[in-house]
């Protein structure tokens, strides 16, 4: 007669996901929780023909960074499974995946870019829009005088986006971004904003170094301490009009103040073959919250504090020309 441990032993060899039970002398590794994906994120990760799992923070259950996602069953797989991002992010030692690159903002209907150069709604593009050729008709420098306000797409100005987080090489990233609207626009990608300490230990990739390239501060590899303040060159005056939509398009002798994304090849932090690129420098990225913090630097920041590098005296709500971010899963 078959015993109950050797019943459930040949029932569970013939069907798909049950596990058979385990002794106290079999000691088997704690079960991973994992959630639903998205139907974006589930075309994003699905070419494995296995279930895909997100990451949970340990302390979260169910729930990432405030979003609220759904609980399931324990799924156990093998390592590379568990590991897998999805390809336009890079996999940080198994835990999580954040983005490879500074986001980028695209419509999540049309898949439409946004501009740059705005805040990430059609009422705030609007008047910037108008805003940005006022300034330009009373700038006190020449520079402010001749450089043309950028035009938005016709979606941007008189339609209803809403808007994406992408992550594309060679792109001028999207600045004039509140915590809030960063936000949102991972929550559209099926992603979220990352914490505080994934985007640190992201920045100081595999090696764990103050900087993405190492441990001592190396002048230009980064695009952060830059001589030049793109509202002194607009305004005459660094501290004024941080939302003219002009700021991101100033140059000095060096090139671009703002950098297209992964153009410094220097400033990648490595984890195996694969990279995260300008987590210091050319924009200061958002972290979950709030309170408002955000992390890395940006062009103009004076600063050589490398992955250490935050402000955090701003609220959530705040935007700049400055304010960029990536998402995290």
């Amino acid at each position: 007669m078959v015993g109950s441990r050797s019943l459930c032993v040949l029932l569970c060899a013939g069907l798909l996901g049950c596990r058979a039970e385990k002794s106290d002398s079999e000691p088997g590794p704690a079960p991973k929780q994992a959630t639903v994906p998205s139907e974006r994120t589930q075309r994003q990760l699905g070419n494995a023909g296995q279930p895909a799992v997100l990451y949970l923070p340990a302390e979260g259950l169910g729930v990432v960074d405030s979003v609220p996602r759904e609980r399931v069953g324990f799924w156990e797989q093998p390592l590379a499974a568990r590991r897998r991002c999805p390809a336009e992010m890079v996999d940080v030692r198994g835990e999580y995946c954040i983005d490879r690159f500074e986001a980028s903002l695209q419509d999540e209907h049309t898949h439409r870019p946004l501009s740059p150069f705005y805040p990430a709604n059609v009422r705030d593009t609007q008047h910037w829009f108008k805003q940005g050729q006022m300034l330009r008709g009373s700038a006190r420098t020449e520079a402010g005088r001749s450089l043309a306000v950028p035009v938005p797409p016709d979606v941007q100005l008189t339609g209803s986006v809403k808007p994406m987080a992408v992550s594309l090489q060679n792109q001028l990233p999207n600045g004039y971004m509140s915590g809030e609207a960063a936000a949102r626009a991972c929550q559209n990608a099926g992603k979220r904003l990352c914490t505080a300490s994934e985007w640190r230990s992201a920045c100081r990739g595999q090696k764990q170094s103050r900087y993405p390239y190492g441990d001592e501060y190396r002048s230009g590899l980064c695009n952060v301490f830059r001589t030049t303040h793109p509202a002194g060159v607009l305004h005459g005056n660094p501290s004024l009009h941080h939302l003219d939509p002009r700021l991101n398009l100033v140059a000095d002798s060096e090139g671009p103040l703002l950098r297209k994304t992964g153009e410094l090849a220097t400033c990648r932090s490595e984890f195996g073959n694969d990279a995260v690129f300008d987590m210091v420098g050319n924009l200061d990225e958002w972290v979950a919250g709030p309170p408002g913090l955000f992390l890395g630097g940006f062009y103009a920041r004076a600063t050589r504090d490398g992955c250490d590098s935050e402000i955090s005296v701003h609220a959530y709500e705040y935007l700049d020309y400055s304010l960029g971010f990536r998402c995290c899963l």
